[in-house]
């Protein structure tokens, strides 16, 4: 009975070492990226050689340092950054589901990237993403093959920037037809040059990756663009990877300091719940955990030029700034509807993705930080050009913390709830 005893413990030594080393070897094999902290998502390594799988590449940057993956593709677009070079978290958002199955959507084919250029408007009578007539529903909603799976001409790379080039034709709503002409900019900003922009000293012991597009629309064709046969304007989205702690913070200018009609935008996609949404008179809070469909836009009277993100569950702060002209109040209007004001739109907008119906696949997860130009009325051969600037900043709570106090006017406190109960003063 005891020699049964002993073999039957020395089986089972003997198959829970075998288990040991095939884990070990599991392990072992996978690319040494793959052994990051599983709590932080894919390292920047890790991202780069999955893209460089399905599409070129261009990185921008020094191995070891702040560094940036551009698939020009993809209409040039920022796909994912690091602070901490191929060893580094990728900061961007990533769909390896739908890159993968080398499939091509007909509405829309959300890649990623947290810096991608889009033209607007979206919605409204003047829309180049619903055709005459067309419902202003998901089932007739289509983003235009030119900035959808078209790719940009590169023009000019070097070590901490790129250029690439695209021309193209769009028709709105109203049957205007526009020959436009992109020249976009993608330009990796040194350290000392981005703590300036933020008007923060440098601290030590903080990993920090900046960079800005310059993105310039250009009238191609032979007839000025016009109010009223519609307008376009230049159109930047960030992805980035939701989580149950990442909160959207936008500062507001006080509503008693804006123009009446330039304000708070909270019902593209219908009211967003209390315990998701935070609006008062100095800023907005949206949850960007990925779990609910939800858009919010902020008019040129309210934006300051800026707005950001903060996951406290990864510690990263992410701030967007934008160029944004004084006094100009002309922005195309997006909201999916027939517009009264189609001149009425929106300078700043933040995207929460989720399900847009129950049973429905959301089209991520992710989040988006958005800006976007004037409306362009241009002459033949005039251009316009959008400058928007993209910044990640990992550091201890405190270090943070007065960062977003000098950006955003908030505190991480403020930020990190990220819901409570809406007030009415700032609509």
């Amino acid at each position: 009975m005891e020699l049964t005893s002993f073999a039957i413990m020395r089986r089972r030594l003997r198959q829970a070492t075998l288990l040991t080393l095939c884990v070990l070897a599991m392990m072992m094999s996978r690319p040494p990226q793959a052994l990051a902290d599983p709590d932080s998502g894919a390292t920047f390594g890790a991202d780069l050689a999955f893209l460089r799988q399905h599409t070129p590449v261009v990185v921008i940057g020094e191995p070891g340092g702040a560094q940036l993956a551009v698939a020009p593709a993809w209409q040039g677009r920022v796909m994912t950054s690091s602070a901490q070079g191929e060893s580094g978290r990728s900061l961007g958002w990533i769909n390896r589901k739908l890159i993968v199955s080398g499939a091509v959507l007909a509405h829309f084919n959300p890649f990623g990237g947290e810096d991608r250029l889009w033209l607007g408007p979206e919605g409204g009578q003047y829309s180049i993403y619903f055709a005459p007539g067309a419902p202003f529903d998901l089932e007739h909603w289509f983003v235009p093959k030119a900035f959808d799976t078209l790719g940009f001409q590169p023009t000019e790379q070097a070590k901490d920037h790129a250029t690439f080039a695209a021309a193209f034709e769009l028709m709105n709503r109203a049957g205007t037809h526009f020959k436009v002409r992109i020249q976009r900019r993608v330009q990796l900003l040194e350290a000392e040059k981005t703590w300036q922009m933020l008007s923060v000293t440098p601290m030590r012991g903080i990993s920090l990756v900046a960079f800005e597009t310059r993105n310039t629309l250009t009238n191609a064709g032979e007839t000025p663009w016009k109010k009223a046969s519609g307008l376009l304007s230049v159109w930047i989205l960030g992805m980035f990877n939701p989580s149950p702690e990442a909160v959207i913070a936008i500062p507001l200018r006080s509503s008693a300091q804006s123009d009446p009609g330039q304000g708070v935008t909270t019902d593209y996609f219908g009211s967003i719940p209390a315990d998701r949404l935070q609006v008062t008179d100095k800023a907005l809070l949206l949850r960007a955990d990925g779990q609910f469909r939800s858009k919010v836009g902020i008019g040129p009277g309210r934006s300051l030029a800026k707005l950001g993100a903060y996951d406290a569950l990864h510690h990263v702060l992410t701030i967007v700034q934008f160029e944004q002209p004084a006094g100009v109040t002309d922005y195309v209007n997006s909201l999916w509807r027939e517009q009264t004001d189609p001149f009425g739109g929106d300078a700043v907008n933040a995207y929460n993705d989720g399900p847009p119906a129950p049973g429905k696949p959301s089209m991520g997860p992710f989040y988006e930080l958005e800006s976007s130009s004037p409306a362009a009325a241009l002459a033949p051969g005039e251009s316009l050009t959008h400058v928007h600037r993209t910044v990640h900043i990992l550091g201890s709570q405190e270090q943070l913390d007065r960062v977003a106090r000098t950006v955003l006017g908030l505190s991480l406190a403020e930020i990190r709830p990220g819901v409570g109960k809406q007030s009415a003063a700032a609509h």
